[in-house]
């Protein structure tokens, strides 16, 4: 069997990509990208600032992240920095999550901001 030609190709694949993302709107299914900020601002802001070791247990979860963002090809100094300053947003500002307008309208106005 022939393949396609690439204009083809990425026309339905544009196709599906939409159909998967209206689905996704409609099932109110969550994105791997929102459960991992999720994740990654629970874990930073759940460090209770009362503890003595808040310092050494965020350097642990960043030396861990860093790892792996290291053995992927990124620049160790870059991703330090990039963790501490998501550190210094999380712990000193409101939750970093935009609002997402179109859950509320699929959920009656109960969505999640």
């Amino acid at each position: 069997m022939a393949r396609m030609p690439p204009k083809q190709r990425k026309a339905e694949q544009r196709v599906r990509q939409k159909k998967t993302r209206d689905t996704a709107r409609e099932e109110l299914r969550p994105s791997r990208d929102d459960i991992a900020r999720l994740l990654l601002w629970q874990k930073i802001t759940g460090v209770n600032s009362n503890r003595r070791d808040r310092r050494e247990v965020l350097d642990r979860l960043r030396n861990e992240l860093v790892d792996g963002l290291v053995s992927q090809g990124f620049d160790a100094r870059e991703s330090e920095d990039v963790f501490e300053k998501l550190v210094h947003k999380y712990v000193n500002g409101p939750p970093p999550f935009r609002p997402k307008r179109h859950l509320k309208k699929a959920a009656g106005g109960s969505g999640v901001e």
